[in-house]
């Protein structure tokens, strides 16, 4: 699902507009597997696969397999809609500089949830 992640982001006009200010790296920690993702103006320039031995990223959404294959349904589960649903059930982790993160929340919180739209098709 992460692979697709820049594909579904930079093929949307709207959300790529409204991260137009955001330039950050940040990590998708998926049980023992981490993928960093660059944004650049909005654009998610790059996606790279760990494992890495001291990766640069200013925050980090860690959570299970499974917590993340719920999320990504194209209608999740009660409790598996949102990012801070699943920190409130200790189900997730953010780590890290959440300035980024918290700045641009609602830009973030659709390209975590990008993947949904591929299981629309």
């Amino acid at each position: 699902m992460i692979d697709k992640i820049a594909g579904l982001v930079n093929g949307d006009a709207t959300l790529v507009h409204r991260g137009r200010f955001v330039d950050t790296t940040f990590m998708i920690a998926i049980d023992d597997a981490h993928t960093l993702l660059r944004v650049q103006e909005g654009r998610v320039t790059n996606v790279v696969q760990g494992p890495f031995i001291t990766p640069n990223y200013s925050f980090c959404l860690r959570a299970s397999r499974d917590v993340w294959q719920k999320f990504w349904q194209p209608l999740p589960p009660r409790g598996y809609t949102d990012i801070f649903a699943l920190v409130k059930q200790k189900l997730m982790q953010v780590e890290g500089d959440l300035h980024p993160f918290m700045a641009n929340l609602l830009y973030f919180k659709d390209v975590i949830a990008a993947p949904r739209r591929e299981g629309k098709r």
